[in-house]
């Protein structure tokens, strides 16, 4: 019932069209139901007593009854689609917008594939769903008691005949959805392994053709398509069994009708016009409960989405602003004040154990280490990315969960290693930083980030359009552009998770001097794999394994620290790191 709850929320503008729906389908069937009865009277009462003009005043009738029904069946297809679509995009905006509040924590929970597969399909099933109950989930039920009632009012003992073969179909769809409705659910996650397939292939394209794995792939997706396609089938080898039992009703009835209508025609019970519009209640009656079989497979799919959508829409965010946050970043300040951390908290897997460390504002702070040390999960724990375990991690002498989250994200700055532009111009993906931004801030930008060389070599400059991804431009061009776009922000801390490592030293190099002269009051972080990035930085942060190996300035660090003076061995002896020449 709370997920029904949940989803009915979201009908909110289009209240009125979901009750004119069956308001106006209530008014169609009333006229459907009524005709076979006048069909009956034009039978009886005019053509076999030779009244000709009954037989026009209730054909004019019955032309009139078929108009009203057909102006109500208009109506109610009008404000159906209107109802469904305009449900379907409100729940799909809440999605988006809901997720748009989760942490990282909770996306990794659904998978991206998962969340595209909710708003997508799962959202278009829910949408037919929808349509269905408001327009045939109120006719096919209104018909069979309309029809019924009609039937019984003509004839009690024939009416009791269909009593019997409904029951059987109840009986039968009852086993039908207890049996698919947790299969549907498991088809829905199939679909979150394609999509995943998918995705997958399609934002690394070019590593599959560089290594040709081509096959590899398709055999992967072929894989999932297959499973889920099996899947598909053991469903529908469970609801093909209805169309049988479906027929059987069918003809069960009309045999049953001829069989017993004749005979109560010869003993003077029933007419012939009874008998005809009998007949065509049937059919209205067995049709109806075709309908209602189309419903319950409808319904059985859309149970599975709608839960799916609701766990998306019931879903708390791991992080929240406090009730009274602070609004204001006072200085660049960072403590970090025996901090743990684990991604999935209660696993004992800390991915940082009890680091301690103060950094003043304005100071360029280096961090080095092995994959897997901990550098980017520590850099996330500073603008709220993540909660920590343990522990607290104060910017400007506050903690960082007493923040209103988004006056804390504009004043810590993050370039993450992988860098994102998104479809447009590049003066518009700038403006990301800064919304109001002019051009000539842009351009300043720019020129710190040393992207304004290539930029201006372009023909149509900042208004240059960036594919989706950033595909024409290089992997260096991306992350100068992104950081461009962090310092347009004027942050008073500036994080660099490895984000100069397609570019050059010389580049890189001309990055770091730009910062120290233009930005000298804001704290930047530089997490690099290259010696060389982080050499001339006021400190020099070592992690290994999650632990502080060393925090202290480069000359120190080579004479005290081993794994840093390991590192700096390594890199020198292999010629220089990068294409900057040994030494």
């Amino acid at each position: 019932m709370s997920m029904i709850k949940t989803l009915l929320g979201y009908v909110g503008e289009y209240k009125k069209d979901s009750i004119l729906t069956p308001l106006f389908m209530i008014i169609e069937v009333t006229m459907e139901v009524l005709i076979p009865y006048v069909t009956a009277s034009i039978i009886d009462d005019g053509i076999q007593a030779g009244n000709l003009s009954h037989v026009f005043a209730y054909g004019g009738l019955m032309v009139l009854l078929a108009m009203f029904s057909l102006a109500g069946g208009i109506l109610s297809a009008r404000y159906g689609a209107s109802a469904s679509t305009g449900f379907a995009r409100n729940i799909r905006q809440a999605m988006y917008e809901k997720v748009q509040t989760f942490s990282f924590s909770n996306i990794d929970k659904f998978s991206t594939a998962g969340l595209v597969t909710r708003m997508t399909t799962d959202v278009t099933n829910l949408q037919n769903a929808y349509m269905m109950i408001l327009r045939i989930a109120v006719r096919a039920p209104l018909m069979l008691i309309f029809s019924f009632i009609m039937c019984f009012v003509i004839h009690a003992r024939l009416a009791l005949i269909f009593l019997g073969f409904m029951a059987l179909l109840a009986l039968f769809l009852i086993f039908v959805m207890r049996k698919t409705i947790p299969m549907f659910r498991k088809v829905f996650e199939r679909y979150d392994d394609l999509n995943a397939s998918v995705q997958e292939n399609v934002s690394a394209i070019r590593v599959v053709k560089a290594y040709v794995r081509e096959d590899y792939e398709n055999d992967k997706f072929t894989k999932a398509a297959t499973n889920l396609a099996d899947l598909f089938i053991r469903v529908e080898k469970i609801m093909v069994g209805f169309s049988p039992v479906m027929s059987l009703a069918i003809y069960g009835c009309m045999l049953s009708l001829g069989w017993f209508g004749a005979h109560f025609i010869v003993q003077g019970t029933l007419t012939t016009g009874n008998l005809t519009s009998l007949f065509t209640y049937v059919m209205q009656m067995l049709g109806s409960l075709m309908m209602l079989s189309m419903i319950f497979v409808m319904i059985t799919m859309s149970t599975a989405s709608a839960n799916r959508i609701a766990e998306v829409l019931e879903e708390t965010p791991d992080l929240a602003d406090p009730e009274n946050p602070v609004m204001e970043v006072a200085n660049g300040s960072i403590d970090f004040d025996h901090v743990s951390f684990a991604y999935h908290s209660g696993t004992g897997e800390d991915t940082l154990h009890d680091i301690d460390l103060h950094i003043k504002s304005g100071e360029t702070i280096g961090v080095i280490g092995g994959t897997g040390s901990g550098k980017s999960s520590l850099v996330s724990l500073i603008s709220r990315l993540y909660d920590v375990t343990d522990g607290a991690v104060r910017v400007g002498g506050v903690d960082v969960r007493q923040y209103d989250m988004e006056a804390l994200r504009n004043q810590v700055s993050v370039v993450l290693q992988k860098n994102v532009l998104f479809s447009g111009t590049i003066l518009e993906n700038l403006r990301w930083g800064k919304p109001d931004a002019t051009l000539e801030e842009c351009r300043e930008a720019c020129r710190l980030a040393c992207a304004d060389e290539f930029v201006l070599q372009r023909p149509d400059g900042y208004d240059t359009v960036i594919e989706q991804g950033g595909a024409n431009v290089s992997g260096g061009q991306r992350q100068r552009l992104c950081i461009a776009r962090a310092l347009l922000k004027k942050p008073k801390v500036l994080i660099l998770d490895d984000s100069t490592s397609a570019v050059d030293t010389a580049t890189d190099a001309s990055i770091r001097a730009a910062f120290r002269e233009h930005i000298p009051g804001t704290t930047k972080l530089i997490i690099s794999q290259r010696i060389s990035s982080v050499q001339d930085a006021d400190r020099v942060l070592v992690l290994e394994q999650g632990r502080v190996s060393g925090f202290d300035t480069h000359e120190n660090l080579l004479a005290t620290n081993a794994i840093y003076k390991e590192i700096y061995d390594a890199q020198r002896n292999a010629g220089g790191d990068f294409d900057r020449p040994g030494e």
